[in-house]
C-alpha cells in the first residue's frame, strides 16, 4: 500500500477546487448547474497580450528560460511596481513563477521551520494554511470580524505575535470578502510591525486593480518604507489581466529572500512557461484602459448580486470593496430544516444549496470563517441573477425546527 508522506497528512483538499469539482461532475450527468465557486474572471485575455504571445512563439526562441524569470520581464515587473506602487526594486529582487500560489509556496519554503508561526486573518485564502503546514510552519489564524468589515485591527495583530512568529500574510484586496485596507488601515497595521523586527511580511496584492468607489490601493511596503527590507510584495497577471491559465505570478523583496527563492525554484520546477512570460510582458507594459471598463462591469455585478442576496432570508451581505466576491452569512438559515436535515453549518448549507438548486458556492469553513459563504460575481450577470433567484428560493423553503 502506498505510504503518504507526513507533509501531506498535515493539509486538507482545496474546497475551491473540491466544489468546482462536484459542479463539473453534476454537470455531465445532465444536471443544471450555475457554478460561482472558482475565482476566475470570464474576459478573455486581451487580443494585444495574445498577438504577442503568438508572435514570441512564431520567432522561435522557446528554450529553458532564467530560473527567476527573463530579463525582460522583470524589466516589465519593475516598472510595474514603480509606476503603479512607488516602489523599487532592483532586478535581482524580482522573481517570476509559475503562478501566484508558486510565489508564496517558494517563500515558504525557503523560510519556514518547524514550530515557525504565521500570522493569517480569517477569513482567508483557503490555500493559505495548508501551505503554512504543508512547509512545516503553524498558522495563527486571527478572526477578522464582520462587523469590522473583515479586517484585522492593529490590536489583534499585536496580541497575535509571539517570539515564534515568522510572517504575517496579508490579502488587500481579500479573496474571499473583498476586503479593502485603506492607507490609514495599513499604517496602523505597519506601525505594529516596526515594532518586530524578526516578522516578515507577505503582501498579496493580486486583486490590486480591483478596487470600487475610487479607493487607492495601498500595499505595506509603500505605505511604511521601513518595512521594504522584510516585505514580499507578491502580484501577477491572472486576476486583472484574466490570465489565469497562463500560470505567471511574481514578487519584489529583498535579495536575500529572493535568492532562497530561486534555490527553491531551480530545484523543483526551474523557470516559468516562456510564452507566458512573453504574454506577461505585455501585458504589464501594454495599453492598460481595459482594466477601467472591466471593473465596471464588476461593479455592477456585485451591486446586483449583494441587493438580491439581502433579499433572500436569513442572508446578510457585506458590499464588499474589492475583488470579485461576496461573502455573505447565511447564520439566519441555520438551524434550518431541508428534506429532514438540520442545517447546522454553512457547509450544510451550501451542499443543500447545490443538490435542491444546482448552485456551487463555498462554504465559510474553507476559508476559516464558518457560517458565511463565498460568491465569485466574475460570471455572467445572467447566470448570477438566476443563482440569487435560485438562492431566494433556497432559503424560502426552508423550515423551522418542529418545537
Amino acid at each position: 500500500m502506498l505510504k503518504i508522506s507526513n507533509a501531506l497528512t498535515r493539509i486538507k483538499p482545496s474546497a475551491t477546487i473540491a466544489a468546482t469539482r462536484k459542479a463539473r461532475e453534476m454537470r455531465a450527468q445532465g444536471i443544471s448547474v450555475i457554478a460561482l465557486s472558482q475565482g476566475e474572471p470570464d474576459f478573455d485575455t486581451p487580443e494585444h497580450v495574445k498577438e504577442a504571445a503568438c508572435a514570441a512563439i512564431m520567432k522561435g526562441g522557446m528554450t529553458y528560460p532564467p530560473v527567476p524569470g527573463l530579463p525582460q520581464l522583470r524589466q516589465a515587473i519593475q516598472r510595474k511596481f514603480e509606476r503603479d506602487n512607488g516602489l523599487a526594486y532592483k532586478e535581482d529582487e524580482i522573481i517570476v513563477s509559475s503562478g501566484g500560489k508558486q510565489v508564496i509556496s517558494n517563500a515558504l519554503l525557503a523560510t519556514l521551520d518547524a514550530g515557525d508561526e504565521v500570522i493569517i486573518p480569517a477569513p482567508y485564502w483557503v490555500s493559505y494554511p495548508e501551505m503554512v503546514a504543508l512547509f512545516g510552519g503553524t498558522p495563527v489564524i486571527v478572526a477578522a470580524a464582520a462587523s469590522n468589515g473583515f479586517k484585522m485591527t492593529a490590536e489583534q495583530l499585536r496580541a497575535a505575535i509571539t517570539p515564534k512568529t515568522r510572517w504575517l500574510m496579508l490579502n488587500s484586496p481579500s479573496n474571499p470578502s473583498g476586503a479593502v485596507y485603506s492607507h490609514d488601515e495599513m499604517k496602523a497595521l505597519t506601525d505594529v510591525l516596526v515594532e518586530f523586527p524578526d516578522v516578515m511580511i507577505m503582501a498579496d496584492d493580486i486583486y490590486e486593480h480591483l478596487i470600487y468607489n475610487d479607493l487607492p490601493f495601498a500595499t505595506p511596503a509603500a505605505v511604511e518604507p521601513r518595512l521594504k527590507e522584510r516585505t514580499l510584495t507578491v502580484n501577477g497577471v491572472s486576476k486583472a489581466y484574466a490570465m489565469t491559465g497562463w500560470r505567471i505570478g511574481y514578487a519584489g523583496g529583498p535579495r536575500a529572500l529572493i535568492a532562497a527563492m530561486e534555490k527553491a525554484q531551480g530545484q523543483t520546477t526551474s523557470g516559468a512557461s516562456v510564452p507566458g512570460q512573453r504574454a506577461a510582458i505585455a501585458a504589464l507594459d501594454g495599453e492598460q484602459g481595459f482594466l477601467a471598463e472591466r471593473l465596471q462591469s464588476f461593479h455592477e455585478r456585485r451591486d446586483v448580486v449583494v441587493d438580491m442576496l439581502n433579499a433572500a432570508d436569513g442572508i446578510h451581505c457585506l458590499v464588499p470593496e474589492g475583488a470579485f466576491y461576496v461573502f455573505p452569512s447565511c447564520e439566519g438559515a441555520l438551524g434550518k430544516v431541508f428534506n429532514g436535515r438540520v442545517l447546522n453549518t454553512s457547509e450544510d448549507f451550501t451542499a443543500a444549496l447545490l443538490e435542491s438548486e444546482g448552485v456551487a458556492l463555498v462554504h465559510g469553513e474553507g476559508f476559516g470563517l464558518p457560517g458565511h459563504f463565498r460568491i465569485s460575481y466574475a460570471s455572467d450577470i445572467a447566470d448570477l441573477k438566476e443563482a440569487c433567484l435560485r438562492i431566494q428560493r433556497f432559503c424560502a423553503s426552508l423550515q423551522a425546527v418542529a418545537a
